[in-house]
């Protein structure tokens, strides 16, 4: 993406904290950045990727030229392939494929990355009443049952957007 997100958030745990993403970008809707070293073992990316496919419409693997072919070759197809390199001191991103919208994206999942308060908002925003004791599950099941994929992903990725904002 060539224009400036609105928000980054570092390490932010996706599906009740079986997964953390390493960055996400609030574009739009938000997209996740795994990021991947030499060090690290691209098969890990994997793993991961359940979790992230559920929660994100979104998803690129950074990586370096080490890992590069077999990162395009073992990763979904939907996700996209960014390659980092250093040049002169400085890291510089190479794209490598583009990310698709993920095939596998849930609607529940995603809006469980928000807290309960935010939950909350976009419920009143849609004339959802809330339970004062509804927790993240009931709420989220609610909203769900009404919003469509792409708006919920927008929903969501303005709430990311303001909770990293309201901490500046």
């Amino acid at each position: 993406m060539s224009h400036r997100p609105s928000a980054l958030i570092e390490e932010l745990r996706v599906h009740n904290g079986s997964a953390i993403a390493d960055v996400v970008a609030i574009y739009k809707e938000a997209h996740c950045y795994e990021i991947k070293g030499d060090a690290d073992k691209i098969e890990r990316a994997i793993s991961q990727a359940a979790y992230y496919d559920l929660a994100f419409r979104k998803i690129t693997l950074v990586t370096t030229e080490r890992h590069a072919n077999k990162a395009i070759r073992i990763i979904p197809a939907h996700w996209g392939v960014m390659i980092a390199r250093e040049v002169s001191g400085v890291v510089v991103l190479r794209g490598a494929r583009s990310s698709k919208n993920s095939p596998f994206f849930d609607k529940k999942t995603a809006l469980m990355t928000l807290w309960r308060t935010e939950l909350s908002d976009v419920a009143e925003g849609l004339n959802i009443q809330v339970a004062a004791k509804a927790n993240r599950d009931n709420i989220s099941n609610s909203i769900a049952g009404v919003m469509g994929r792409e708006e919920l992903s927008l929903a969501i990725s303005a709430k990311l957007a303001q909770r990293k904002l309201g901490f500046l």
